[in-house]
């Protein structure tokens, strides 16, 4: 009998990414091949990379090094953003075989034919105004939540972002395929799902292959609050000018979609954004995190900032950080600003020194642990449901609360994937929240 051949996958960036990765590697099983552990010796690795910031593509090298040390023969494939945007630049880098880029990484497994280690990586990468269809994914079984995608690429025109460069035109998967989607999920005992995308809050565009609305964002989140057995849905970043009045009131009614927002604001200063080109002032911002509180006191708000953008004086940070710090918001993911080829802000003026941006970076970071501080210090006392993950971390198992309260609890693998009731009571050292059970536990 014939071994199965070994395939790794290791992603890189979004939770959009991982929804691919997932669904590329359900390919590679249904072709017969056996998935093992990153760290295991397997015969092809497949990286999915990511090319928002500097360091992710840094990362790429290091991971091919990687599995050079566990097996230097191995074939070794580069999909996902870095490999659109720079195919040429992956496939220089020692240990690469084939780079596929974003339509051809769907079919990744017709790519295979020879395994044999060759002189020169093939590289297999359409024009990206050719990635104008739309290829359905959703994770299961890499963690505990499942990432559903249900919407790629991005019309919008950000002077920083590579994104419409690396994966095209806005589109969307039809409403039917995402519901489908869910209840296969669901069906697999998947307690929470998260919805994700480039730019969800434009879904419906490019759902029948034209760039007419079939259905909005608000269409979407009312169809699958009525499908059976999803326990848990959570929507991840969404733009503020897409993210409207009447979703969230929808949201604040339902009992599967929870309490938390993920919504970019990237700069505190008007001038920044006009500079950036978003399609929002700071006022809109208020008003969307005012929407939120006022229907949902004890919901969750993380922004994203980015720090360092071409032309950001100290006035213009500073202006951002007392925006924040007065802003009722749970937590911060900051970027450094990083210079991205082809985009409109690498070739601005007035340039930031790399110093200044991880100054700048070192004290928003400090503002959201205070800002996360606060949140759990919020909710203390209230109840919740927490669903646990799957992993032992040094004696503990962790979950999240509806609301995304990070709690611990002593390693109990019979707690893996259930939802509870619990009480919040205390912030521990590790500024994780300790708690006791209701007597009446649910989704066990």
């Amino acid at each position: 009998m014939i071994e199965p051949k070994k395939v790794a996958f290791f992603t890189l960036g979004c939770k959009l990414n991982f929804s691919e990765t997932s669904t590329i590697a359900r390919s590679f099983k249904n072709e017969g091949f056996q998935r093992v552990d990153f760290s295991d010796v397997a015969d092809i690795y497949v990286i999915n990379t990511c090319s928002v910031t500097e360091n992710a593509d840094k990362r790429f090298k290091s991971i091919v090094k990687q599995t050079q040390k566990v097996n230097e023969d191995a074939f070794v494939i580069a999909v996902g953003c870095y490999a659109q945007l720079k195919p040429e630049e992956l496939a220089d880098v020692e240990g690469v075989d084939l780079v596929l880029g974003a339509t051809e990484k769907f079919k990744i497994t017709d790519y295979l034919n020879d395994l044999t280690k060759p002189e020169f990586a093939a590289i297999h990468s359409c024009e990206i105004e050719e990635a104008d269809f739309y290829v359905g994914a959703y994770s299961i079984g890499d963690r505990t939540r499942a990432f559903l995608k249900v919407q790629d690429g991005c019309d919008y025109k950000c002077t920083y972002c590579t994104i419409p460069l690396a994966r095209g035109i806005s589109r969307s998967d039809k409403l039917e395929n995402v519901l489908r989607n869910a209840s296969e999920i669901s069906a697999k005992g998947i307690k929470e799902i998260v919805l994700t995308g480039v730019n969800i809050g434009d879904y419906g565009k490019g759902e029948f292959g034209n760039k007419k609305h079939e259905h909005t964002f608000l269409d979407l989140v009312k169809a699958l609050d009525n499908v059976p057995g999803i326990e848990r849905l959570r929507i991840s970043s969404i733009e503020p000018n897409l993210l409207k009045n009447e979703t969230i009131d929808f949201v604040s009614k339902s009992n599967i979609f929870v309490p938390h927002f993920h919504i970019p604001l990237q700069s505190g200063s008007n001038t920044i954004l006009r500079n950036m080109r978003r399609r929002y002032m700071k006022e809109l911002y208020v008003d969307r995190v005012e929407k939120i509180k006022s229907v949902m006191p004890q919901a969750c708000i993380g922004v994203d900032v980015i720090v360092g953008f071409p032309g950001e004086t100290e006035e213009h940070f500073l202006e951002t950080y007392h925006f924040l710090n007065d802003l009722d918001i749970s937590y911060l993911h900051v970027f450094a600003y990083s210079e991205r080829d082809n985009t409109p802000a690498a070739s601005m003026d007035q340039v930031v020194p790399v110093k200044q941006r991880k100054k700048r970076s070192k004290m928003l970071r400090g503002l959201s642990a205070k800002k996360r501080r606060a949140f759990y210090e919020s909710q203390l006392g209230t109840t919740h449901t927490v669903l646990f993950e799957g992993e032992n971390k040094e004696g503990y198992i962790h979950g999240f609360t509806e609301n995304y309260v990070k709690v611990k609890t002593p390693w109990d693998p019979g707690l893996v994937n259930t939802l509870h009731d619990i009480t919040l009571e205390k912030i521990d050292e590790d500024g994780l929240v300790r708690f006791s059970y209701l007597k009446a536990s649910v989704g066990v």
